[in-house]
């Protein structure tokens, strides 16, 4: 089973803000939208690159190249030119520590 990894305390990864981590050569990408965590992997499907640095928009992230949105609850691909999802993580908070792992090959 997949390890737990630290992302940030509570305290920094205030609603509207998100971070990202390296999880075993996966970069990931936590949010925290209205007080909740998602995780989904900072990976724009259409051309293979970061997702963040794009706006987020309620619970959307725009790709900062082409515009392509994702839900950052879902990974869904919304809109052209993506048309494949984003793999989403389990987030757990852990002693005010929020965590996040891989658990895709579990």
């Amino acid at each position: 089973m997949a390890e737990w990894t630290d992302v940030a305390p509570e305290s920094e990864l205030t609603p509207g803000n998100y971070k990202v981590v390296d999880v075993d050569d996966v970069l990931i990408a936590v949010f925290n939208i209205d007080g909740k965590y998602y995780a989904i992997e900072d990976n724009c499907t259409h051309d293979g690159d970061c997702l963040t640095g794009g706006d987020i928009e309620g619970d959307e992230i725009v790709c900062p190249r082409h515009g392509a949105r994702f839900s950052i609850k879902t990974g869904a691909a919304l809109t052209p030119p993506a048309y494949e999802e984003t793999p989403t993580f389990p987030v757990q908070v852990e002693d005010g520590m929020v965590q996040v792992r891989d658990d895709r090959w579990d």
